[in-house]
């Protein structure tokens, strides 16, 4: 839509004087030896509201940032959602919608034992990780459910299908595994996918390295936003930009080519804590 496009650009256009997550994503290309050379937008309105003599709207913004890093040029692609008011044809109250991961009221394990036996090693198809993760980026694969907070279904879909065996129904608190009507906590819930990849002795599972370059395409990379243990976001590994630094796709806010350090997003702090797993090698 024609409008909603003309107003995000006003209000993008806006927000580049503000300390924000614009200002923090050109300074983090900026640290990488890279510009921000073209930005578009497209947007959609997916709710609309009339009460009394105001309207309310909701819609998605499709941002596509086009990058250049040392003569190498890449495609960045972030859909996000907005809001706002109108009053008297006036906008009023134009917004990002936050959106944080919390997805089962029940609290998680941070820890899966063994309780049946598969075999401990599986052969992970990188390629069809990735592959994956390019064509379902933004849309949804009907064969499973959408989450509101979808990151970690997102990732789970990836890894299995990247070869990760399913294991452990019926108990949610046991294994990885995905049913019609219900699925494991590792599988949908960002801080029990953590605690699996580093826990489990059997099919998927993580080893941790020690920083991001370490990574290769098909690789997960799980973020604490407030640094207070509770593991709020997970990303895969979809490519390398021009210094060996992953970029990332996911969900929830979908996203595609994203830098994996996150500066620019509304939820980072300064607090933020990463883990880097490779996955599918002892």
């Amino acid at each position: 839509m024609e409008k909603i496009r003309e107003l995000w650009m006003d209000f993008f256009h806006e927000k580049r004087q503000e300390d924000n997550w614009w200002t923090r994503k050109e300074k983090m290309w900026g640290k990488r030896d890279a510009e921000i050379i073209r930005v578009e937008g497209r947007g959609k309105v997916f709710q609309k509201l009339v009460y009394d003599n105001e309207m309310f709207y909701q819609y998605l913004m499709h941002v596509t940032y086009v990058i250049k890093q040392k003569q190498k040029i890449h495609i960045e692609e972030q859909i996000i959602p907005y809001r706002f008011r109108m009053v008297d044809g006036k906008v009023k109250d134009h917004e990002e919608i936050e959106r944080m991961e919390d997805e089962v009221k029940q609290d998680p394990v941070d820890s899966y034992e063994t309780c049946e036996q598969i075999s401990d090693r599986f052969s992970y198809d990188r390629l069809a990780a990735v592959q994956y993760a390019e064509a379902w980026w933004n849309s949804y694969n009907p064969a499973y459910r959408v989450f509101d907070v979808d990151c970690t279904n997102y990732i789970s879909q990836c890894l299995r299908a990247g070869g990760a065996p399913m294991w452990g129904k019926p108990v949610r608190e046991r294994g990885f595994w995905y049913a019609s009507n219900t699925w494991s906590f590792s599988w949908a819930v960002a801080h029990s996918l953590r605690w699996y990849l580093s826990g489990s002795k059997q099919g998927l599972k993580g080893k941790e390295v020690e920083r991001a370059d370490q990574l290769i395409p098909g690789d997960i990379i799980c973020y604490d936003f407030q640094g207070d243990g509770r593991w709020d976001h997970n990303t895969i590994v979809v490519a390398k930009d021009a210094e060996g630094m992953p970029l990332v796709n996911a969900h929830t806010d979908n996203s595609r080519y994203r830098y994996w350090s996150y500066e620019d997003s509304t939820a980072y702090t300064p607090n933020i804590n990463y883990k880097f797993f490779r996955i599918g090698e002892d």
